[in-house]
């Protein structure tokens, strides 16, 4: 069992920064793979920005030069700073890893970006 728990959301004004953490807890080995996901009401759920513990990274083209993951692989830990933000970055943002062959999610945080 794994549980994700966000952090770090809020407002911010367009062009401004953010960062998001994600911690997990359970009785884990390091996650192979954890990532970001955020959604919009209405909308699917899309893929961020995942990294690897090897360090390999993949990034949804819409954040590619402005939004940078990293991870903690001691701590199984995951962040994701956010720079020059949009508007369009506007949504509840979710922590993922697959792990076992099972899914896991956060419970989200909101990310706001005023005009």
């Amino acid at each position: 069992q794994v549980r994700l728990v966000e952090s770090g959301g809020g407002l911010v004004q367009a062009g401004g920064s953010l960062r998001v953490s994600c911690s997990a807890s359970g009785r884990l080995v390091v996650l192979d793979v954890m990532g970001w996901y955020r959604q919009v009401p209405g909308q699917e759920r899309e893929l961020v920005a995942n990294i690897y513990s090897s360090g390999v990274t993949n990034y949804a083209d819409s954040v590619k030069g402005r939004f940078i993951i990293s991870r903690d692989n001691d701590k199984n830990a995951v962040y994701l700073q956010m720079n020059s933000l949009k508007p369009e970055d506007t949504a509840v943002y979710y922590c993922h890893t697959h792990h076992e062959a099972r899914d896991y999610w956060g419970k989200g945080t909101l990310v706001t970006v005023s005009s």
